[in-house]
C-alpha cells in the first residue's frame, strides 16, 4: 500500500531527477502508480472514502428503541448499567464481550440526539475588579506542631487578574475566620478591588432560612470596605474557578515544599506561619507586572479595620462557667452569677466585664466541649475536696502529664479521700505560685524516686530549689593522639 509519505517523496524527487521512472524507483513505488498519483494530485489518505456502511449486523437493533426511551427519561444511565439490564432481561442473548459495541452506540447517540451538555463560558478579567476567597481543608497534607497532627483549614483568598493570592490559618468556616482573613489580605494587599466573590459559605455569609440574603454581619464588613458582594450559583463551584485552581495549585507548592524540606513537622505554630508566608510570597513572585496593574485601580482602604469578632453577652453559671457556640469555658469564680460581654475572635475569646477585658481564651474546634482553668476554680475545690472525685471536667485538672502521674502516685499510697485532698494542695501551689515550678519538682521527685506528697513539693518549691535539668550530656575531649596511632597501625599491616 502507497503512503502520504511515499507520494510527498516522489512530488519532490520528479523536480531533481532526471527521468521520471527514476523518481518513481527511489520513492519506493511502480512508475505506473507513481504516474497516477502525479496526475490526481493527491495523498492516499485523501482518496479515501468514509465507509458508510456496517461490517457486521449491529445486535442492538431490535432493542435500541427501548433502550432510547429509557435514555430519554434518565439522560444520567450510564452505559454498562442498561448492559446488565438488558443481560438480565434477554438472558443469553448478549454476552460480555459486547458492552465495548454498546457502549460505543450509547455515546453516539448522547453526541447526536442526547440531550445538549452544559457550556462554560470563559470570562474575562480585567485589573482590580474581582477576588475570590473560599476555606480548604489542609489535613491531608499531614502536618504536625510540637509533634502533633495538626488538623486545620487555610482562609485562601486570591485576585482573578493577576491570580496574587494570600492566606492565613484558621480552624472553621465561621464568620470570624472569613472576617478576620479578609481583612488581612486586603490590607496586606494594601487596597481593596471592586468586588467580592465565594461560594455559598451558609455558616459564614448566607441567611439558613434564606440563602439569598447575605447576612447583617457580612453586609456590615463588605459596606466598611465599599465591596460588592457577589455568590455562585447552587452546586455551581466552576464559577468560583479562579480560587478552586488556586486551592489545588497551592496544596501542590506546600507538598512540595514540604518534601524539600524534609519534615512535615514545625516546633511551633508561629514557625508555620513564617513557612506558609514564605510560600505565598514565592507564589506571588511572577505576578508583579500583573499585580502593579490591579495596583493602580485598587480603590483605598479605609482608616481602620472592623472588628473581627461576634459580641455576645452571656452569664456566669454558679459552675463559675459560660457557655458559648455550645461549648463550655471557665471563668474566674469572683464572676459567679454576673454577666460578661464575650468576643468571639476566630482563633480565641476575649472576656470584658466592667469595660475591662479580664480574661483571653483558646477558642474550641467543633461543639459539646469544654475549656476549664483550675486556677479559675481551685480557690473552692480546695475546700471542697469530695467534689474533685466526680467533677464532670476533672480531666482538665490535670495541667500536665506529670500531675495527673502524681496523682496517681497519691491514689496508690492513700485513701480516695486523703489522695484528693494531697492533689488538690499541690495544683493550688501550682496556682498560687509556680506551674513550671511545680511541674519541674515532680520531674525531680520522680526521677529521685522519692515519695510525692504537697509537704514535700511545697518545701522545694518554696525553697527557690533549681531542679536538675532532665538529661544532662557531658562530652568528653576528643583525643586525636589515639586516632593518629590507629592510622599508623593500619599503615603497618598494610
Amino acid at each position: 500500500m502507497v503512503t502520504d509519505r511515499q507520494v510527498r517523496r516522489l512530488l519532490s524527487l520528479i523536480k531533481k531527477e532526471k527521468t521520471f521512472a527514476a523518481a518513481a524507483d527511489k520513492a519506493g513505488m511502480d512508475e505506473k502508480t507513481a504516474r497516477k498519483y502525479r496526475r490526481l494530485g493527491k495523498l492516499p489518505s485523501e482518496l479515501k472514502k468514509p465507509r458508510s456502511w456496517r461490517t457486521r449486523k449491529d445486535p442492538f437493533t431490535d432493542i435500541w428503541h427501548e433502550i432510547q426511551q429509557k435514555l430519554e427519561i434518565n439522560p444520567g444511565l450510564e452505559a454498562k448499567t442498561l448492559f446488565s439490564y438488558l443481560q438480565r432481561q434477554y438472558r443469553g442473548k448478549f454476552s460480555d464481550g459486547q458492552l465495548r459495541t454498546f457502549q460505543r452506540r450509547v455515546k453516539t447517540w448522547r453526541a447526536t440526539e442526547g440531550p445538549p451538555k452544559e457550556v462554560f463560558f470563559p470570562q474575562v478579567h480585567r485589573p482590580g475588579e474581582l477576588s475570590q476567597s473560599d476555606f480548604t481543608h489542609m489535613n491531608k497534607l499531614g502536618v504536625r506542631v510540637e509533634g502533633q497532627p495538626f488538623h486545620h483549614l487555610i482562609y485562601h483568598f486570591v485576585l482573578t487578574y493577576s491570580n496574587w493570592e494570600t492566606g492565613m490559618i484558621c480552624f472553621s468556616e465561621s464568620f470570624e475566620s472569613l472576617s478576620e482573613g479578609l481583612q488581612a489580605a486586603l490590607w496586606e494587599l494594601g487596597g481593596v478591588p471592586k468586588a467580592h466573590q465565594t461560594d455559598r459559605l451558609s455558616t459564614a455569609v448566607h441567611r439558613t432560612d434564606n440563602p439569598e440574603k447575605f447576612t447583617r454581619r457580612y453586609k456590615a464588613l463588605l459596606k466598611h470596605y465599599k465591596l460588592e458582594g457577589r455568590r455562585i450559583q447552587p452546586a455551581s463551584p466552576h464559577e468560583n474557578g479562579d480560587i478552586e485552581q488556586r486551592h489545588f495549585r497551592f496544596k501542590k507548592a506546600l507538598d512540595q515544599e514540604l518534601m524539600l524540606r524534609g519534615s512535615r513537622n514545625f516546633p511551633d505554630l508561629g514557625e508555620y506561619q513564617l513557612f506558609l508566608k514564605k510560600l505565598f510570597s514565592e507564589l506571588n513572585a511572577g505576578r508583579k507586572d500583573r499585580l502593579l496593574e490591579e495596583k493602580a485601580v485598587l480603590r483605598y482602604l479605609p482608616n481602620r479595620k472592623l472588628d473581627a469578632c461576634k459580641k455576645l453577652q452571656v452569664g456566669v453559671s454558679k459552675h463559675s462557667t459560660i457557655r458559648v457556640n455550645h461549648n463550655v469555658y471557665s471563668v474566674d469564680s469572683r464572676l459567679i452569677r454576673e454577666s460578661v460581654d464575650v468576643r468571639l475572635y476566630a482563633n480565641h475569646l476575649e472576656i470584658w466585664y466592667g469595660q475591662k477585658r479580664v480574661d483571653t481564651i483558646p477558642r474550641l474546634r467543633g461543639s459539646k466541649k469544654h475549656r476549664i482553668q483550675y486556677r479559675h476554680v481551685i480557690d473552692w475545690l480546695v475546700r471542697k475536696p469530695g467534689a474533685f472525685e466526680n467533677y464532670r471536667y476533672r480531666e482538665d485538672l490535670f495541667p500536665t502529664i506529670r500531675f495527673r502521674m502524681a496523682y496517681d502516685f497519691l491514689r496508690r499510697r492513700h485513701t480516695q479521700g486523703q489522695a484528693n485532698k494531697e492533689y488538690l494542695h499541690i495544683l493550688y501551689l501550682a496556682a498560687k505560685e509556680s506551674e513550671i515550678a511545680v511541674d519541674e519538682t515532680l520531674r525531680l521527685l520522680f526521677e529521685r524516686e522519692q515519695v510525692i506528697c504537697a509537704e514535700t513539693v511545697t518545701e522545694i518549691v518554696r525553697a527557690d530549689q533549681q531542679p536538675e535539668n532532665i538529661t544532662d550530656v557531658i562530652v568528653l575531649p576528643v583525643e586525636l593522639l589515639s586516632y593518629d596511632e590507629l592510622l599508623d597501625r593500619r599503615r603497618y599491616i598494610s
